[in-house]
């Protein structure tokens, strides 16, 4: 009778030490996955006078675009900044700026080069994820810097957060040409970014706003690119952060399903905020969607509780002011006007 309550309480005993352990194990991956989420990102040196700016094409072809990387070379010049061009930016393979080995071989050798302290791209389009897979990290770590683009440029701008460091959404050389009209506060803000001068930004508001307060490191870019990431290793976590999206050239329908399709793989879950940036030139269905854009993002994440701010100008228009990707922002959203502070 003695030994069989022995056994019995050993029985219950292992039980309990597995339930507290399983559980414990459980904790401690979830914190480790949490922590992953939340690391502070490294910061490449900002510009200063002498600093290199290397001009890369990943992406589209620069077909007739000669005049506008030479006013972005002027431009750079005129911030007392050398610049250099990749060997293959004018290449023309059909769609895109040279054969992928001839994009990627630029894209790397920039990465690679210590004497490069920022990476400036020519133009988006498509064409960047053609090369992803084929680009080494091992050079840029020791001696990173900054990557600078928007659209297309998205993809890059995943992976350099998940790299581990920060970067700048911002112009691209085909944005300038001889008409500035438009373009005063897009170049003032891409100069005073990557010269460490302090960002923020106090936004129009608009009915449609989602008002609250946010923390958290900002992340995003082009809705259609973060879609296309999903499932691979280039997708962001979005946990604890703040995501920024733009568009171009969509159908509603198009903006709702990749909306629908991020929320179905837990994008929004812990989520702290959305900032939504120009969407624009929209395409005209057959069947109308019935409501306006603004509406169908709030129906889309009407589920949850974050604060959500429109009317960031930031995307595809001549007003695009620069983004710090990765840097932690306080966020202030409320009917008359949002803000947006980054950390120094």
């Amino acid at each position: 009778m003695y030994i069989y309550n022995m056994s019995k309480y050993a029985f219950i005993f292992s039980i309990i030490t597995v339930v507290f352990f399983s559980g414990k194990t459980q904790l401690i991956a979830q914190n480790k996955a949490a922590s992953k989420s939340q690391l502070m990102l490294k910061q490449p040196d900002y510009l200063k006078a002498g600093d290199t700016v290397v001009i890369v094409a990943p992406s589209g072809i620069l077909k007739e675009r000669t005049d506008e990387v030479e006013l972005a070379k002027a431009l750079l010049k005129s911030w007392n900044l050398n610049v250099v061009v990749g060997q293959h930016v004018f290449n023309q393979a059909n769609h895109f700026a040279g054969t992928d080995d001839e994009r990627c071989e630029d894209f790397q050798n920039a990465l690679d080069d210590p004497t490069i302290s920022a990476i400036w791209c020519a133009r988006g389009g498509y064409g960047t994820v053609r090369i992803l897979d084929k680009l080494d990290y091992t050079k840029f770590k020791r001696h990173p810097k900054w990557l600078i683009g928007y659209s297309d440029i998205t993809a890059l701008h995943n992976q350099m957060h998940n790299e581990g460091f920060e970067s700048i959404h911002a112009l691209m050389c085909v944005s300038l040409n001889e008409d500035k009209e438009g373009l005063d506060e897009t170049i003032a803000t891409f100069k005073n970014t990557v010269f460490g001068n302090p960002l923020s930004y106090t936004i129009e508001g608009s009915a449609y706003n989602k008002t609250g307060i946010a923390s958290g490191q900002l992340v995003g870019g082009n809705l259609t690119i973060l879609h296309t990431m999903l499932g691979s290793e280039t997708s962001i976590d979005t946990s604890g952060k703040i995501l920024f999206i733009e568009e171009i050239g969509e159908y509603a329908y198009h903006i709702d399903r990749m909306l629908q399709s991020l929320k179905r793989a837990g994008y929004f879950d812990d989520c702290k905020g959305v900032v939504v940036g120009d969407i624009t030139k929209l395409r005209k269905n057959t069947t109308p969607w019935g409501k306006p854009v603004e509406q169908l993002i709030l129906d889309a994440l009407a589920e949850y509780d974050f604060p959500i701010a429109f009317n960031m100008p930031a995307g595809h228009e001549r007003d695009n002011r620069a983004l710090i990707f990765g840097r932690t922002i306080q966020l202030h959203v409320a009917k008359v006007k949002s803000n947006l502070d980054f950390n120094n």
